[in-house]
């Protein structure tokens, strides 16, 4: 049986490993506070702390320049991934609410990022299905509805360029995944880990970040 070597993350051990990332920057630190403050009963939907630094790294590690990220809540992710961008790169953000991610343009434009973001306020698989059908995205983030995960995956992972990278957030879903009873987004979840790793177009791996993080690349 296999043996889990993660360790417990305690409240003073999560403060560490931040302590020893990249900080957050004052306009990143804004949004965050800013959400907590003004959305506290959705608040959770915010991207982990460290996952801002994250997805930076992932973006600079990839020479990511077109981005696409589904789901942008309060854009605190958004605003990490843009910062890492290149002068000329994109990212296009799909939500549906234009309450939240006016948070988001507010802090994009704080940050001097605004003009690499192109917002799309519509449902996402429209968006995307919209786009180009050949390869051209080198970096996706999703994180969005659960129960269209699997939709998502099916509209990105064609339009991928070669080694480019989706990452998918909350693949852990609070622990529900486990549950053989796990009913809405738990099983949706449960169904898109699996869809996931019968992909032989896609070279994933499942991390213990947050509420489960997988990244997958483009064969």
């Amino acid at each position: 049986m296999a043996e889990s070597k993660s360790t417990p993350i305690t409240d003073e051990l999560y403060a560490y490993m931040l302590g020893h990332n990249p900080p957050l920057d004052p306009v990143q630190r804004e949004l965050v506070e800013v959400t907590h403050a003004r959305l506290p009963e959705v608040a959770g939907m915010q991207s982990a702390e460290e996952q801002g630094p994250l997805l930076a790294f992932l973006v600079r590690l990839t020479g990511a320049r077109h981005i696409v990220e589904v789901g942008t809540f309060t854009g605190f992710s958004a605003l990490s991934m843009a910062q890492a961008l290149p002068a000329d790169g994109k990212l296009i953000a799909c939500d549906v609410s234009e309450e939240w991610t006016a948070y988001g343009r507010e802090a994009w434009a704080k940050a001097g990022v605004a003009d690499r973001i192109d917002l799309r306020i519509a449902p996402a698989l429209d968006t995307l299905r919209a786009m180009p059908a050949e390869p051209h995205i080198d970096l996706a983030y999703l994180d969005a509805d659960k129960g269209n995960y699997v939709a998502y995956w099916e509209e990105l992972v064609p339009r991928m360029s070669p080694g480019g990278l989706i990452v998918a957030d909350n693949v852990f879903f609070h622990g529900s995944v486990v549950d053989p009873g796990a009913t809405g987004s738990g099983a949706a979840i449960k169904a898109f880990n699996e869809h996931v790793s019968a992909d032989d177009r896609m070279e994933a791996v499942m991390l213990t970040v947050a509420d489960g993080l997988t990244l997958a690349r483009r064969r």
